[in-house]
């Protein structure tokens, strides 16, 4: 017998408001505070954002603040959390709240889809958390719980499975507690029906689950085999490491793409091709790179190689296809620019 959606809800409720941890985000309802937490969260754990969190909401306390701040405050802040294009649609989005709600974000969950970065998930936890309204989310955690307490065998990354975890969410939002219900049925998942070895001794669903009445805990949810990284791509680039009196050469990505926005060392598919990237002739001063950083992305692996170099004769014009500008930062002010990670790292390694 399947479970009733309400008995599932009461549950959750009652477990997450006996056992909840004390997070930043959950000391307000404030809808900017719980927007910046929910983006942040985004494939990123909990540990790694508190600091960025408390350290970006003293740095843009509103969204009035945030939407007044030069793009390049704002990605130095977020430097180190990754997926910068999350950085860069808060701003986008603080922006368009400004102009559109003056300031302050709306309640309904499909005027919070309209903006920029906010897809279905995000808009129902702001609408639900911030202003009560009774709308579902469902992340990894949320199909993960589901998956287990109501034994659905099918990939959960499926289109009709998808579907069927919105539904069975927006069964069970309470009308009363759709806050607590939404955090808990999260942190159900992140602490307790985790994905190897859950706590189902200490679940609040335990009778319940279809999954644990059969011992199949550990088999669901199903979803596709992730490639290793060796099946990864191989992004392979060379970069280019020019001091000039103190200070060294960096390039400002285009808007769009990995990195849209940030700084990095001048780059190039080759050492031979970064005399294009530039503008300018480029000498290296050794045959083997100063410096390497390697990464692996959501898709794809990224190398980057950086040589010691020094610019002949004449005027940098970055290549605009990739950069949009250019500026000599101080060595001594590199955190003052919103880093691309590879040459953050190279930095801590060459910037002696």
């Amino acid at each position: 017998m399947k479970p009733r959606p309400a008995d599932v809800a009461t549950r959750i409720v009652g477990h997450y408001r006996r056992t909840r941890r004390d997070l930043p985000w959950r000391r307000t309802r404030d809808a900017y505070a719980i927007w910046v937490s929910e983006i942040m969260l985004q494939q990123t754990r909990v540990a790694a954002v508190i600091p960025y969190y408390e350290r970006w909401l003293e740095r843009f306390p509103t969204v009035d603040a945030l939407a007044a701040a030069p793009l390049d405050d704002v990605l130095a802040a977020w430097s180190g959390l990754g997926y910068y294009s999350r950085a860069r649609n808060l701003h986008r989005g603080a922006a368009e709240v400004v102009a559109r709600y003056g300031g302050r974000l709306p309640s309904e969950a499909s005027e919070l889809r309209a903006l920029p970065g906010i897809g279905r998930y995000t808009a129902g936890a702001i609408a639900s958390i911030s202003f009560d309204r009774r709308e579902p989310v469902v992340d990894g955690n949320v199909m993960r719980v589901l998956a287990r307490v109501y034994e659905i065998d099918d990939n959960v990354k499926s289109t009709p499975v998808q579907k069927r975890m919105w539904q069975l969410a927006s069964e069970m939002v309470p009308a009363e507690s759709p806050s607590d219900f939404n955090q808990g049925i999260m942190e159900l998942g992140a602490t307790v029906c985790t994905p190897r070895r859950p706590s189902c001794g200490a679940c609040p669903l335990a009778s319940l689950c279809r999954a644990r009445a059969t011992g199949r805990q550990a088999e669901l949810p199903v979803t596709p085999r992730r490639k290793s990284a060796d099946e990864l791509p191989l992004i392979d680039v060379a970069a280019a490491w020019i001091e000039r009196r103190g200070k060294l050469l960096l390039m400002r990505r285009v808007a769009s793409g990995l990195y849209g926005g940030m700084w990095e060392l001048p780059q190039a598919g080759a050492p031979g091709a970064l005399d294009e990237a530039i503008g300018v002739a480029v000498t290296l001063l050794s045959d083997a790179p100063a410096a390497q950083h390697e990464q692996q992305l959501s898709h794809r692996r990224l190398r980057v190689r950086a040589w010691r170099a020094r610019l002949g004769r004449g005027r940098v014009t970055p290549d605009p296809a990739r950069y949009q500008a250019f500026r000599w930062q101080p060595l001594d002010r590199l955190a003052d620019r919103g880093l691309a990670s590879g040459t953050a790292q190279i930095a801590r390694a060459l910037a002696l």
